[in-house]
């Protein structure tokens, strides 16, 4: 009877701690899943600023046809990101290649001086920070994650459900490279 109790005691701690951890799996996928709702809605805010951007600056610039596409093109494959990587491999591209189009803007001080040009510039500037407010809450809970699922005894119950860890949202090298201009 004793031997009894004292099995289905241990089956009884055996099942709150699977259920616990599997909680606490499931909580940390879920912050996960919010943070990164939280760096689409500033990603896609971003994406519908540009084209203002763009247009104000072509006219000004209306020779920097290659810049303009190059602003196209990863805006383009931003809006079309399925997952954290891809996004931010397409954000990446979109930085470089709003950088390039502010380094051009520096040479018509005319167009720096365009209070519509200002208000723009600003408001990137603005969704810069929150982008990047945005990666830091992600980034700190994907660490948190990835650490919850590998860690001894959770590694046990992670894989044996299916949890995966999750990518971080990451600066490539040639995001941090600095712009270099040329007119030919």
């Amino acid at each position: 009877m004793i031997v009894a109790a004292v099995i289905i005691a241990i089956i009884v701690i055996i099942g709150i701690w699977i259920w616990v951890l599997y909680n606490g799996l499931v909580r940390g996928r879920m912050r996960v899943q919010e943070a990164w709702s939280g760096i689409d809605v500033q990603l896609k805010r971003r994406s519908s600023l540009v084209p203002n951007l763009v247009e104000t600056v072509k006219g000004y610039a209306a020779h920097e046809k290659e810049v303009f596409e190059n602003v196209a093109k990863a805006r383009a494959a931003l809006m079309g990101a399925g997952d954290a990587r891809s996004a931010a491999e397409a954000n990446n591209q979109l930085t470089a290649a709003l950088k390039t189009l502010f380094a051009v803007a520096e040479n018509y001080p005319q167009l720096r001086a365009s209070e519509n040009f200002m208000q723009l510039q600003k408001e990137l500037s603005d969704i810069e920070e929150k982008i990047a407010y945005s990666r830091q809450f992600y980034n700190t809970n994907v660490m948190d994650f990835n650490t919850k699922i590998k860690v001894f005894p959770n590694v046990l119950l992670a894989n044996s459900f299916g949890f995966k860890p999750a990518d971080f949202f990451a600066a490539t090298e040639a995001e941090k490279a600095d712009v270099k201009v040329s007119f030919k």
